[in-house]
């Protein structure tokens, strides 16, 4: 297999957060422990590592630019896409 760590992960969501009160209320929570995503808080008060700072983000972005998806697996496999055609050193 070309890529065993992107293979292993690729039936896994994992929601990256920033804390704010609306991500972190009680009903959310309970939301996401229902859909069973691994939820990966931003430390609070540290915006000088802020998640949207990283080259990933900031290329995906990029990539995003004017692009409109009319459905979730739609989405998904332009995520999947995107991802897959990266070389490991850009990770």
């Amino acid at each position: 297999e070309k890529r065993p760590l992107y293979a292993q992960r690729h039936d896994k969501v994992i929601l990256l957060h920033d804390n704010a009160r609306p991500h972190v209320a009680k009903p959310v929570k309970t939301y996401l422990e229902t859909l069973k995503w691994e939820v990966l808080p931003h430390p609070p008060y540290s915006p000088d590592i802020a998640p949207s700072n990283f080259h990933l983000f900031r290329s995906m972005a990029h990539g995003l630019a004017d692009r409109r998806f009319h459905s979730y697996e739609e989405a998904q496999k332009w995520i999947d896409s995107w991802i897959a055609s990266k070389d490991m050193s850009f990770f």
